[in-house]
Parts: C-alpha cells; sequence; structure tokens
C-alpha cells in the first residue's frame, strides 16, 4: 500500500494568531511611523495591523506574518536561516575562520546577518573633526550590504529546501539566494533602472514601510553606484544552478581585473596572499611560488608597475608590498 505525504504549501501553515509575537509587531508599527511610511488608523492590535496587510486569511496568519511576526517562525519553516561564512582566504574551503546561523523573524535576522559581514571586513575609523561622534567608512559600504542580504530574503524561493548564504572572502562578499530572477528580468537589466517585481509581495511591503526596501526598483542600481563611490567595482549578478549570487567586491583588484593586466600563476597567487595576510615580502614570495630571487623581484616590481602593488620601505628586511588601492585610506583590518 502506497504511503502518500502530504506537503503544506507556502500559503497553507496550521498557524493560529497565538503564534504571533504581539511586541514584534508594535516594534514594527513604531519604526514605520518614524520612518513616515506608515499612518494607522483604528485598532493597533496585532490582527488589524496583519490584516492592514493583508497578512490574516480567514482569521488565521499567513506563512509572510509568520516569518516577520512569528514567535518561532522554526515551528513551521525548516528553510527560512541565513547561515553566514567567513572563510580565511578566496576560495570556499576548510578550515573555516567562522560561521554563525541566523533563524527567526526575518528582520531581526537581516539585522544579525549585517552585523556578521561589518565585523568581518574592514573599516578606517575617522576623526571629530565634523561630528560629536567618530566617524566610521567600512570597506563595503553598508547600504550595499543590506540591500544585498534583504533581496536575498525578501525575493528567495521560499517552498526551495535551500538557504540564504552569506560569505565573506578575503576579496569579496557573495549571497546566494535560492530562487531565480523573475521572467522579466536578467541579470543585466539589473544593471539599468527597472520597475519592482516582489517575488513575496507580502513580505516586500512591510519591508518597505520600514525602509529596508524601496518600490523603486533601484535597489541593484543603487548597490552600482554606491559601490563605485567607495572606490569598488560594480556588483556582479548571475545564477548559478538553483541560486541568484550577488558578488560585492572588497577591492578593485577583481579576478576580471587581474586576468586583463596578464599577470601570471605565481602573481595572482601572491596577491591573493596579499589579500589574505595584507603584505608579501621577497621571501615570501619566493617560499609561496618556488621562483628564485631574481624572478621573484622582477615579478613584484612589475606588479608594482602595473599598480597592483605598492612598495613599502627602500631596502634590506623591512621591505614589503601591499596591495594598492584606488583610494588612499588606512584601513583596520577587523577579520
Amino acid at each position: 500500500m502506497p504511503v502518500y505525504i502530504r506537503c503544506l504549501l507556502f500559503e497553507d501553515i496550521p498557524a493560529t494568531l497565538r503564534d504571533v509575537d504581539d511586541a514584534a509587531v508594535a516594534d514594527f508599527v513604531e519604526t514605520a511611523e518614524t520612518a513616515g511610511r506608515l499612518t494607522l488608523k483604528g485598532s493597533r492590535s496585532s490582527k488589524a495591523v496583519l490584516r492592514n496587510f493583508n497578512l490574516v486569511r480567514d482569521d488565521r496568519p499567513t506563512n509572510a506574518a509568520i516569518l516577520l511576526f512569528g514567535k518561532d517562525p522554526r515551528r513551521f519553516f525548516h528553510n527560512t536561516q541565513v547561515h553566514c561564512f567567513n572563510f580565511h582566504g578566496t576560495e570556499k574551503r576548510k578550515p573555516i575562520a567562522s560561521q554563525q546561523p541566523y533563524e527567526g523573524r526575518l528582520l531581526q535576522v537581516i539585522d544579525e546577518a549585517v552585523e556578521f559581514v561589518l565585523g568581518k571586513i574592514d573599516r578606517r575609523v575617522g576623526t571629530r573633526e565634523t561630528s560629536a561622534q567618530v566617524p566610521v567608512t567600512f570597506e563595503i559600504p553598508r547600504p550595499v550590504i543590506l540591500e544585498a542580504i534583504v533581496n536575498a530574503v525578501a525575493h528567495r524561493n521560499y517552498r526551495s529546501n535551500g538557504i540564504v548564504q552569506v560569505m565573506v572572502f578575503a576579496d569579496r562578499m557573495e549571497v546566494w539566494n535560492p530562487g531565480e530572477l523573475p521572467p522579466e528580468l536578467t541579470p543585466e537589466l539589473l544593471r539599468e533602472p527597472h520597475g519592482p517585481i516582489p517575488r513575496n509581495p507580502l513580505i516586500a511591503e512591510p519591508l518597505y514601510r520600514v525602509k529596508y526596501v524601496e518600490k523603486a526598483g533601484t535597489g541593484t542600481t543603487d548597490m552600482i553606484a554606491d559601490c563605485k563611490n567607495a572606490g569598488l567595482p560594480e556588483p556582479d549578478f548571475e545564477q548559478r544552478g538553483p541560486y541568484f549570487v550577488v558578488t560585492v567586491w572588497r577591492d578593485w583588484l577583481t579576478n576580471d581585473v587581474a586576468t586583463k593586466l596578464g599577470l601570471s600563476e605565481r602573481q595572482i597567487k601572491a596577491v591573493t596572499h596579499v589579500k589574505v595576510h595584507g603584505r608579501i615580502t621577497n621571501k615570501d614570495y619566493r617560499e609561496l611560488t618556488e621562483a628564485i630571487i631574481r624572478t621573484s623581484s622582477r615579478d613584484l616590481e612589475d606588479l608594482v608597475s602595473k599598480g597592483v602593488l605598492r612598495k613599502v620601505g627602500l631596502t634590506g628586511r623591512n621591505v614589503h608590498y601591499v596591495l594598492s588601492r584606488i583610494q588612499d585610506v588606512k584601513w583596520t583590518n577587523r577579520t
């Protein structure tokens, strides 16, 4: 006798209004009103607020309601996790420097994932010349990180068993979203002005009210502009199998740039070393590539002449090489 297993659709979960966190709903209302994107009239009960956003159906909360405001969304969903990784180098391989799975309400998970990335990338600390607070500038602008993670959470395919992955490498951040672009969009069109096409509109609307997303379809073009203003290459948008992947570079020297500059395998290996360790010496180069001293000196000078590396020191053991940056700033490493 065959066994039939009933799979609940995304719109069909056995949740009740008792599974909604009233405090989370109240916090959302306060934040949205402060942001100037919500003017609530009438009852402020959780049920009334959810009904206002079409998050109640037949007196039961929808999936989107539980994902946004549930007391424990993990009771109903096994795939809403955002798993963050920090890798030592530029490849996805063990040992992993650190990793952290985040589970819970979507707004909370988004904030935690953003803070994970900010804690792993470099930052520049300014002075109090123009403000009472010390200004902090991250090598990847925070709005870019937020947009990439919010997009993955808001537009992912929640019917997929996959999870959102956020990976920080020595040279880039990647956000993997289980899902595909809608048929109307392509990765190329994301670089141009386009209208919003939310995969999960019941999730996107509350995120808009608290200023996590916009309705103008400017998210990806804003990311591109913010990266350019920070002296970084444009982000990469691509479909890799069942995942849509956004890559944001931590420095200007991407793989494509290295290829266009005609760097040798030895030189690429040396550049990767610099991205991981911050510097390289002639001795490091020889040990890394097994090159003789004449070859290592020539390779390093070639990297300097091409603007890839900058030489620090004049002679002796103190001489070393660091990655050139488009913006000449001193970064404090947080990795």
